[in-house]
């Protein structure tokens, strides 16, 4: 059996990068011939489109923020909210509220007075910092599997 060489890696790849550049404006053009008449705003050179499909982010995007919460789990006291400026919360923004719709929602999340770190991912779904390979389809569930999962310990600060 034949070894592959550099050379042949090399080869395969920039066949595959070319097939792809040569495809690519054909699948845009398809793409634009399917998409239905009227979506580039009459006689406004698509500034209703960008309007419109902005508006509609916003919307989409106040859908996705989760519900605020405050319950006792097993126990345990669990609460959380949509993070404001100044929260301690957050993860790459550092507790900043999200302004644009590609921002990321910020949530705050507490389980007995202290914070749990909670990320939301690309797909819409929860992870904690007690278990990032479990997903939650909101910050609640993400709370109450981190209270199953501490087994009554105490939630450990982060520093960063």
């Amino acid at each position: 059996m034949q070894r592959l060489t550099r050379r042949d890696m090399v080869r395969g790849t920039t066949l595959v990068v070319a097939g792809a550049a040569l495809a690519a404006p054909a699948a845009v053009a398809a793409a634009t011939a399917s998409r239905p008449s009227g979506t580039q705003g009459a006689g406004h050179h698509g500034a209703g489109t960008q309007h419109t499909a902005s508006a509609h982010a916003a919307q989409a995007r106040a859908a996705d923020v989760p519900e605020p919460f405050d319950e006792t789990y097993l126990g345990r006291h669990i609460e959380g909210w949509p993070a404001e400026e100044g929260d301690g919360g957050g993860h790459h923004g550092h507790g900043r509220k999200a302004q644009e719709p590609q921002e990321p929602v910020e949530f705050v999340v507490r389980v007995d007075d202290d914070e749990l770190h909670v990320m939301r991912n690309a797909d819409g779904t929860w992870i904690s910092v007690v278990n990032h390979y479990e997903i939650h389809r909101t910050p609640r569930d993400a709370a109450r599997a981190a209270v199953r999962e501490l087994h009554g310990a105490s939630l450990v600060p982060l520093t960063v």
